[in-house]
C-alpha cells in the first residue's frame, strides 16, 4: 500500500499565491489524514514552493510547510492528473481589474477563472465540490456553476463560496485562528452536503461556531463588504487628517477618542500614506461595478469616494514633501524607507509607495528605494524609471547616506530602532523625515535636528 492510499480525503487548490499556498499549507497541518495538492501552471512558482525559497514572504509561512511538506501537502504542475483524483477543488486563481473593454477599470477581469472552470470540467471523470477561494462578483458562482453542469458527461459539481479574510503580514494567524469561516453554498440537499463536507475540513480546529454559513450570493458579498469596510475606515480616518495639518489637531489624539468608542472600536484608525494591497481597491472597484450595473449610482458614488480619499492622501504626501523643502526636489536624494504595501510581507501590488515614487521622479528627485523584503517587486513596479535617479538599497543607513530626506512608506517594526542620530549626521542639511506610517518618536527625531512631517500632526521643524 502506497502512503498516498492511506489518505482519507483529496484536496486540491489550483493557484499557488498568496491565498492558495497558505491556505493549503495550514489545512494540511491541521488535517494529517488529509491529502492536499497545490498546483499552478507557473512550473517555477511550484518549484520554490518546493524549496525553502518560497514564492511569497509570510511569517511561520516556511516552518508550516516544511512540516507538512511530502507527508500530505505535495506541489505539482499536472493539473489535469490532480483535478481527476481531487474530491474538493478549490479554484484561487488570479482575478485582476480588467484592463479592456466593457467594466475596464472597474469589474473583475474573469478569464483565469473561466478558463479554470473549464479545465475542472475537461479533466473530470466524477462529480466534485470546487469551492470558490478567489475574490469573485457577486452571481460568480451561478456563471460557474452553469459551465461545469453544463456537461455531456452525466456528472454533477456542487459549487461553494469560501471567500478568504487573510491579512498579508498576519496570515498563518488569521488561518490558524480566523474570526470566521464562511461558507456559502446552494439551499438544496445537494448543496447542504457539499458544505457539510467543507464544515468538516475546517471543524478539525475552527471552533464551530465560528464556522458560518449562508447562502451562495451573501456569501460573495460578504467578502467585497468587508474589504470595502475596511478600507473605508483607512479613508475615513486619513480625511481627517488632513484637517487635522491644518488646524493643529492630532490625528493620534483624535482616532484614539474615536476608537474609545464601543460602536466604532479602534481597529483601522491608524493614519498613513494610504492603503494597499491587493484586495481593497480590486474589491471596491467591483463592488462600484456591480452597484452601477445594478442601477444604484448613489452607492456607486459612494465608494468611489473612498477610493478617492486614498489617492488624494497619497498625493497629498508628495505634495507636503515637496512643499516642505522649499518648493523644490529637483537633483535632492529622498531615500523611501518601505516599499511594501504593509510590514511583514513582499508584496508591492498597489502599494501607495508606487504612486510616491513615480511622483518624486516626476520631480527629478534621485530616488533611494530600501526594503528589507520588497526590492525584487519594486524594481518590476519601477522598471522604465530613469535609471540614474533611481537607486535600490536594502540597508536603510546606506540609503540614508547624503539623503536630503527620509520617507517612512512602510510600518516595517525595524524602522523604529534605527540609529538616527548616527543616520541624522550622514545626511544633507536642513534634513527630513516624513513619516508616513506614525510609528516614530516624533520629540526625539526634532531633538536630534530633524525637520520632522507626520500625517496628520503639526510638523516640528527648525526652519
Amino acid at each position: 500500500m502506497s502512503d498516498k492510499s492511506r489518505f482519507e480525503r483529496r484536496l486540491l487548490c489550483i493557484g499557488a499565491g498568496h491565498v492558495g499556498g497558505p491556505t493549503m499549507a495550514m489545512i494540511a497541518a491541521k488535517c494529517p489524514r488529509y491529502e492536499v495538492t497545490v498546483v499552478d501552471v507557473n512550473a517555477e512558482r511550484i518549484g520554490a514552493w518546493q524549496s525553502d525559497a518560497l514564492p511569497i514572504y509570510e511569517p511561520g509561512l516556511l516552518q508550516i510547510v516544511k512540516q507538512v511538506r511530502g507527508r500530505n501537502l505535495f506541489f505539482s504542475t499536472d493539473i489535469a492528473g490532480a483535478i481527476d483524483k481531487a474530491e474538493i477543488i478549490f479554484v484561487s486563481v488570479n482575478t485582476p481589474t480588467k484592463t479592456f473593454g466593457e467594466g475596464a477599470g472597474k469589474a473583475p477581469d474573469l478569464q483565469y477563472w473561466e478558463k479554470t472552470a473549464r479545465t475542472i470540467l475537461e479533466a473530470s471523470r466524477g462529480g466534485k465540490i470546487v469551492v470558490e477561494k478567489s475574490t469573485l462578483p457577486v452571481r460568480t458562482a451561478h456563471a460557474m456553476d452553469r459551465i461545469l453542469n453544463s456537461n455531456r458527461k452525466g456528472i454533477h459539481f456542487e459549487v461553494l463560496s469560501n471567500p478568504e479574510f487573510l491579512a498579508e503580514g498576519t496570515a498563518i494567524r488569521d488561518l490558524e485562528f480566523p474570526d470566521r469561516v464562511l461558507i456559502g453554498s446552494h439551499q438544496t440537499p445537494e448543496g447542504g452536503a457539499a458544505r457539510d463536507a467543507l464544515v468538516e475540513i475546517y471543524a478539525n480546529w475552527v471552533p464551530r461556531e465560528r464556522i458560518i454559513t449562508s447562502n451562495v450570493w451573501s456569501a460573495e458579498l460578504s467578502k467585497l463588504a468587508s474589504n470595502a469596510f475596511l478600507a473605508q475606515r483607512i479613508s475615513s480616518i486619513n480625511s481627517i487628517s488632513a484637517l487635522c495639518e491644518r488646524t493643529a489637531a492630532d490625528v493620534g489624539e483624535v482616532s484614539h477618542a474615536i476608537g474609545l468608542d464601543g460602536r466604532i472600536g479602534n481597529r483601522f484608525l491608524n493614519a498613513s500614506v494610504g492603503f494597499g494591497g491587493s484586495c481593497f481597491r480590486k474589491d471596491i472597484l467591483s463592488l462600484i461595478y456591480i452597484s452601477e450595473t445594478c442601477g444604484l449610482q448613489e452607492v456607486a458614488g459612494y465608494w468611489q469616494g473612498v477610493l478617492a480619499i486614498n489617492e488624494y492622501q497619497k498625493r497629498r504626501f508628495v505634495q507636503t514633501i515637496v512643499n516642505a523643502m522649499f518648493d523644490t526636489v529637483t537633483d535632492k536624494r529622498i531615500a523611501l524607507l518601505g516599499f511594501a504595501f504593509k510590514k511583514d510581507t513582499a508584496d508591492t501590488r498597489d502599494s501607495p509607495a508606487i504612486l510616491i515614487a513615480r511622483k518624486l521622479l516626476d520631480e527629478r528627485a534621485v530616488v533611494v528605494v530600501s526594503d528589507p523584503k520588497a526590492l525584487a517587486n519594486a524594481r518590476l513596479d519601477l522598471a522604465g524609471a530613469p535609471a540614474d535617479r533611481l537607486l535600490f538599497e536594502e540597508n536603510p543607513y546606506h540609503a540614508a547616506r547624503g539623503a536630503h530626506a527620509l520617507a517612512i512608506l512602510t510600518e516595517w517594526d525595524d524602522y523604529r530602532s534605527l540609529d538616527f542620530q548616527a543616520i541624522f549626521d550622514s545626511m544633507a542639511k536642513p534634513a527630513f523625515i516624513f513619516d508616513g506610517r506614525n510609528i516614530l518618536d516624533h520629540e526625539a527625531l526634532h531633538g536630534i535636528g530633524f525637520n520632522v512631517f507626520p500625517i496628520g500632526k503639526p510638523a516640528l521643524t527648525h526652519l
